[in-house]
């Protein structure tokens, strides 16, 4: 049985047409990330490490590889947030500084 949709289409709104948002907005905001309320220095901290990832994939040298690692250690590094990648290839890097032949 066909039935026709009463759902009809809302009105557009032009997003020129939001306010601004003043200083006060962003000094009242609650911090979160994803769902997760956090401190303003953890999300400064989450914004800067935001900021130099997108830096770094601009002019990257990276490759995309496939490894295996164990599952305690990839939990200890998504357990410190986004970016957990990215933290996980700085000790990477900090290792071979100590460790290089």
């Amino acid at each position: 049985m066909n039935v026709k949709s009463n759902a009809t289409r809302g009105k557009w709104v032009d997003p020129d047409d939001a306010p601004e948002l003043a200083e006060d907005f962003f000094e009242n905001a609650t911090p979160m990330i994803g769902e997760r309320i956090v401190t303003k220095k953890e999300f400064a901290i989450a914004a800067e490490q935001a900021i130099r990832n997108s830096k770094s994939k601009q002019g990257s040298s990276q490759q995309s590889l496939t490894m295996r690692y164990d599952a305690d250690i990839i939990a200890a590094f998504k357990s410190t947030g986004d970016g957990w990648q990215a933290r996980m290839n700085d000790a990477l890097r900090d290792w071979l500084k100590t460790n290089s032949p």
